[in-house]
C-alpha cells in the first residue's frame, strides 16, 4: 500500500467554492490509485481554500503524470474553480504540481497534466493521445466566426454569456465593469442633469469645466490648461493615446502644397523648409485613411469627419509644433491650408479637427483593431491548437486573460449598430467598419514590432518621444524573457520546425496553426512557416507586447487626453471650415460635441481608461502555469528587469511638469482586460 498526500486549491474569486462531491484519482506509469472522495460535502472546497487529503494506492504508481478530478452533484448543483492540485509521493520524493485553473461544471470528469511543459514528441503515446483529446474538446468550446467581412475573425459568441466560463470575467470583475460606467455617467461625474440635453451646445469653452466637478486627473487638468498651446499639441502626437501616427517627412506630398513662405515665421530664422526637410526636422500626420468614411447621423443630426494632413516642425528651442494643417486630402479654394499666423480661432479650430480625427483613429484602429482584435486571434488560436502542457500555451495564457469577454462586450455595447459609438462618435455606425476594414487591409506584421515600426517611421531622433523610449525598454525585456523560455524547450531551429502542434497545418490553408494571425491573413509580412527559434521568439514577443505594452499606451491615458472635450472631441457637428476668416467662437461651439455627447465622452473614457481593480501587472503571474525551476528563475529575472525599468522611468520623470507614466511596468497589465 502506498499513501500519497494530495493538496487541492480552490479559486479565490467569488463563487469559486462548491458543496458538491469531489473525487480524485492519481494516474501513474504503473497504474491508478483508488478513486477517493476528498471531503464532506459543503465543508471543504470553500473559496480560497487549500485542503490536504490522503489518497491510497494498492501498489506503487511510479511517476505520476496525471490527476483525474470528478465533481458530482450533492444537494444543489454549483460550479467549482480549481487552481491546482499538488501530490506528495511517499518516501520523501519531490512534490508534483498539477496546474488546473479551470471551472468544473456539472457532473464532470477532467484529467490534468503534471506541470512540466512538454513538446508533443517528448510525450509517450498515452499522453499524446490525451493531448489530442484535450484539443478536440477545446475546439468544440472555442470556434471561429466572421463577425463582419474585412476584419479579423473572432470567437463564435453573440454575447459574453455564450463564452465558456474559463474565459469569462470573474464575478468581482463583472460587477465592477457593470457598475463603473453608471457610476461615471450619473453619480461621480454628476452628469445626469446634462445628459438629457441632446443637441444643446455649450455657450463657451469655459462651460466644459462643468464636467470636471468631481472626477479629474492631474494630466486631464494640465490638458485643460495647456490644450491651446502648439507645443502641447506636438507633445500629444508623440506621447498621447495615438503615438504611432507621426512620421518623418522627407518630401511634401503633392496633395499638400505647403510653401516655404507659408511656414517661415514658425521656423528658426536661420533656416527654411527645404533645409529642414533635408535635416530631418519636419514630420507629418496624414489621415488619408479617414477620407470618404461614411459619417454618423445621431438622432437625425448629421455629424462630420475630416481627413486632415498636419505638418510639424521640431523646433530647436520650442520642440515639436504644428506649422500647417489642411483639413482634406484634396487642396483647393474650399480646403485652405491653416497656419499659426492665421486668425487665432481659425488655427485653434483646425487643430481641433486634427484631434477629432485622432479620436477616431486611436479608438478604432490603434486601440481596437491593433490590440484587441489582433490579440483575439492569438487567444482563440492558442486555446484551439495548443494543449495546456505545451510551453507556448503556458507562456501566452496569462496574456490572454479576459480578452475574449471584453471583446464580446465591445462588439455588443461599443461598436454595435446601437452601441455607444453610434450614439456619440462621428464614425459610429457604418464608418466604424469601413475604417477598420481599411486599416486591416494595410496592417503589416512588421508594424507590430516596435523597433521596426520606429525605424520605418523615421522618428528615432525625436526628442522627448517617451513612448518610443519606454516601449523599446520594455520590448527588449520581453524579448529577452521570451528568448530564454524558448531556448529551454527548443534546443535548435530544427526542434521548432518539428513541433507538430506548433507547425500543424489546417486543411483549408497552407499556413501554420500557431500563426492564427497568418491563418486568417491578419496582416502581411509573416512567413508561411516557423523555421527558427528567432522567428518563434519574435512572434511570441509581438503577442505579449501587443497585449500589454501597446494596449497600455493607447488605452490607459484616454481619460487624461479626452476628459477636456475641446482637446480631443469625439464628434464634430459642423463641416470643416472653408473660410479662415469666417471662424468665430459661435462656429467652434456649434462644431464641438453638444452637452449630451460631451457627458458620454467623459464617462466612457473614464470607464475604459481607469486602472482596473484586479489588474495583474506585466511579469506577474497569479496563475502559475510553469513549474520548472529554470523557467521560474527566468520569470524572476524578468520581474527584476521590469523593476529596474520602473526605477529608470520614475527617475526620468522626477521634477517634470508633465510626466509620462503610461508605460511604467507596474501600470501595464499582462493582458487586455478592458
Amino acid at each position: 500500500m502506498e499513501t500519497y498526500t494530495v493538496t487541492v486549491a480552490t479559486g479565490t474569486s467569488e463563487y469559486s467554492g462548491t458543496n458538491n462531491y469531489i473525487f480524485v484519482t492519481l494516474l501513474g506509469e504503473h497504474g491508478e490509485s483508488e478513486r477517493t472522495l476528498l471531503d464532506n460535502p459543503g465543508l471543504d472546497f470553500c473559496r480560497g481554500a487549500v485542503d490536504k487529503y490522503k489518497v491510497i494506492s494498492p501498489c506503487p504508481l511510479g511517476s505520476i503524470f496525471m490527476v483525474r478530478l470528478e465533481k458530482q452533484k450533492y444537494w444543489v448543483e454549483d460550479n467549482w474553480f480549481c487552481r491546482y492540485v499538488k501530490v506528495e509521493p511517499p518516501g520523501g520524493r519531490s512534490e508534483l504540481t498539477f496546474p488546473c485553473y479551470r471551472w468544473l461544471i456539472g457532473d464532470v470528469k477532467v484529467e490534468i497534466r503534471e506541470g512540466t511543459a512538454k513538446i508533443l514528441y517528448n510525450d509517450n503515446n498515452l499522453l499524446q493521445a490525451h493531448r489530442k483529446e484535450e484539443l478536440k474538446e477545446r475546439q468544440k468550446k472555442y470556434r471561429w466566426v466572421s463577425w463582419t467581412p474585412g476584419i479579423p475573425r473572432c470567437i463564435d459568441a453573440e454575447t459574453e454569456a455564450d463564452l465558456h466560463p474559463d474565459v469569462r470575467f470573474d464575478n468581482e470583475k463583472k460587477s465592477d465593469f457593470q457598475y463603473s460606467l453608471q457610476y461615471a455617467y450619473v453619480r461621480n461625474l454628476c452628469l445626469k442633469k446634462f445628459a438629457m440635453m441632446f443637441g444643446k451646445s455649450w455657450n463657451n469653452l469655459e462651460d466644459f469645466k462643468c464636467l470636471f466637478w468631481n472626477l479629474r486627473s492631474p494630466l486631464a487638468e494640465y490638458c485643460m490648461d495647456h490644450w491651446k498651446e502648439d507645443s502641447f499639441f506636438g507633445y500629444q502626437c508623440m506621447n498621447g493615446s495615438n503615438p504611432r501616427m507621426i512620421r518623418r517627412c522627407q518630401q511634401l506630398p503633392g496633395k499638400f502644397p505647403v510653401t516655404s513662405d507659408m511656414v517661415q515665421s514658425s521656423m528658426n530664422s536661420r533656416t527654411d523648409l527645404a533645409n529642414e526637410l533635408k535635416a530631418g526636422n519636419i514630420y507629418i500626420l496624414d489621415y488619408a485613411i479617414t477620407d470618404g468614411i461614411p459619417s454618423n447621423t445621431i438622432k437625425g443630426v448629421p455629424q462630420y469627419i475630416a481627413a486632415p494632413i498636419c505638418l510639424l516642425y521640431n523646433h530647436p528651442d520650442d520642440g515639436l509644433k504644428p506649422i500647417a494643417i489642411q483639413l482634406g486630402q484634396t487642396p483647393g479654394v474650399d480646403t485652405p491650408i491653416f497656419l499659426p499666423t492665421d486668425p487665432p480661432l481659425a488655427w485653434l479650430l483646425a487643430k481641433m479637427w486634427v484631434r477629432n480625427t485622432e479620436f477616431q483613429v486611436f479608438q478604432l484602429l490603434s486601440h481596437l483593431l491593433r490590440t484587441h482584435l489582433v490579440m483575439e486571434v492569438f487567444c482563440v488560436a492558442t486555446l484551439r491548437q495548443l494543449p495546456d502542457v505545451h510551453p507556448v500555451y503556458k507562456l501566452l495564457a496569462p496574456h490572454l486573460r479576459y480578452t475574449l469577454e471584453i471583446n464580446c462586450r465591445g462588439r455588443t455595447q461599443l461598436i454595435s449598430p446601437d452601441g455607444i459609438f453610434k450614439q456619440v462618435v462621428s464614425t459610429g455606425g457604418e464608418g466604424v467598419l469601413v475604417l477598420a476594414q481599411r486599416e486591416y487591409s494595410a496592417l503589416t506584421y512588421r508594424s507590430l514590432q516596435p523597433r521596426n515600426d520606429f525605424a520605418d517611421r523615421g522618428v528615432a531622433r525625436l526628442p522627448k518621444y517617451f513612448y518610443l523610449e519606454h516601449s523599446l525598454m520594455v520590448w527588449d525585456a520581453i524579448d529577452k524573457f521570451v528568448s530564454g523560455v524558448v531556448s529551454l524547450y527548443y534546443q535548435s531551429d530544427q526542434d521548432v520546425q518539428q513541433d507538430p502542434e506548433l507547425q500543424a497545418v489546417r486543411i483549408t490553408t497552407a499556413l501554420p496553426v500557431i500563426y492564427r494571425m497568418l491563418w486568417l491573413s491578419v496582416c502581411s509580412g509573416l512567413p508561411s512557416k516557423l523555421c527558427s527559434r528567432e522567428e518563434l521568439c519574435t512572434l511570441l514577443s509581438v503577442a505579449i507586447f501587443t497585449a500589454s505594452v501597446q494596449h497600455a499606451a493607447t488605452n490607459n491615458g484616454q481619460f487624461d487626453w479626452c476628459a477636456w472635450i475641446p482637446n480631443t472631441p469625439c464628434t464634430m457637428r459642423q463641416p470643416p471650415p472653408g473660410d479662415k476668416d469666417a471662424v468665430t467662437m459661435e462656429t467652434i461651439m456649434a462644431t464641438l460635441p453638444d452637452i449630451s455627447q460631451s457627458c458620454m465622452q467623459m464617462a466612457i473614457t473614464w470607464h475604459l481608461g481607469r486602472p482596473q481593480p484586479d489588474a495583474v501587472p506585466l511579469g506577474h503571474y497569479s496563475e502559475e502555469y510553469f513549474t520548472e525551476t529554470k523557467t521560474l528563475e527566468l520569470i524572476d529575472k524578468f520581474k527584476e528587469e521590469l523593476r529596474e525599468i520602473e526605477e529608470q522611468i520614475l527617475q526620468q520623470n522626477e521634477g517634470t511638469e508633465l510626466s509620462y507614466l503610461f508605460l511604467l511596468p507596474s501600470r501595464i497589465e499582462n493582458s487586455i482586460t478592458i
